[in-house]
């Protein structure tokens, strides 16, 4: 028996149920990855694990038990949640915050220990935040603000850690590392993480069971090389592409096939007289040349990649 389960569960918000008699074991100590289509119930399905959000029918279990049926401080003390949209209070710095995510472990009076404080100042370094620790909340960038959040759910330690799109605001360095994180606590501390992503190369190269959902259910899950396969992609995410092996960790990379929409075509550059394979883009063009590449690209149609655009 997994820690953290779901059996028949159905979930919504008013109207029609977002998450069907859904059935669901999160592997212990592993890192378990959500993947699907916008409002195929991903986040809803995070709410529901985290008893945020109440089962129309059905159950979600903490250790056998219903989770709506034990104590909130018993809940906290397992099980933390980084949500989408977090709100942080007014004026609150940025340590404040963090050491909120003791609270589960503090008495009635919300003492202070040297414990939380050590696991405050643990939360702060391995995110990258210490730096950041008397500023107010409210002057962080978008990325400085999604890591202390993180660091506060860490501060919570808990052995379950539920992270709803925690790469959100972040560019590709900060994912990475913020992946990375994630990844270690599972490798040294153990944790069990359940978390929420939509770039499916970095679902694939992090998670160790991949969830796939499409329409409130389940389609496929398992070791990320058996799920993301192309027949999934085309009938989860309406998308034509091909897998192959990532370069750098061998997991599946979904490459998504030419459009006809985005024409690539050979043209001739008109500084050398060569001919040049352009997109229309080069980074180290000039916004007017981008244009005119593109421009000069839709007019020569020889030695295309991708078929020209209907005309029909």
């Amino acid at each position: 028996m997994t820690r953290l389960a779901t059996r028949d569960l159905t979930l919504g918000y008013g109207g029609e149920p977002v998450v069907r008699d859904l059935t669901l074991a999160i592997p212990d100590g592993r890192v378990t990855v959500v993947v699907g289509p916008n409002a195929c119930g991903k986040s809803t399905l995070l709410r529901g694990l985290a008893r945020l959000l109440r089962p129309r029918s059905g159950a979600v279990l903490l250790d056998g038990r219903p989770i709506h049926e034990q104590p909130t401080r018993t809940v906290a003390r397992a099980l933390a949640l980084l949500p989408q949209h977090p709100v942080a209070p007014d004026g609150v710095t940025v340590a404040e915050l963090v050491a909120r995510g003791r609270h589960p472990h503090q008495g009635l009076w919300r003492r202070h220990t040297a414990h939380d404080a050590e696991a405050v100042e643990r939360a702060l370094a391995e995110t990258g935040t210490t730096a950041l620790a008397d500023t107010p909340v409210v002057e962080l960038s978008g990325g400085q603000r999604q890591r202390v959040w993180i660091a506060m759910a860490l501060a919570q330690e808990t052995d379950l850690l539920l992270l709803d799109e925690p790469t959100t605001y972040l560019d590709l360095t900060h994912q990475l590392e913020m992946l990375d994180l994630v990844a270690a606590l599972d490798a040294e501390r153990g944790t069990t993480v359940v978390m929420v992503l939509h770039d499916l190369g970095l679902a694939a190269r992090y998670a160790d069971h991949l969830v796939a959902m499409r329409g409130g259910v389940v389609a496929a899950q398992g070791a990320p090389a058996d799920v993301l396969t192309e027949e999934l992609v085309r009938d989860v995410f309406a998308l034509d592409a091909r897998v192959i092996a990532d370069p750098e960790s061998g997991t599946p990379l979904v490459v998504p096939r030419c459009s006809p929409h985005r024409p690539s075509w050979t043209a001739s550059d008109p500084r050398s007289g060569r001919s040049r394979h352009t997109t229309g883009w080069s980074p180290r063009a000039t916004g007017n040349e981008r244009v005119s590449a593109w421009s000069t690209g839709r007019e020569a149609r020889k030695g295309s990649t991708c078929p020209p655009p209907s005309r029909e």
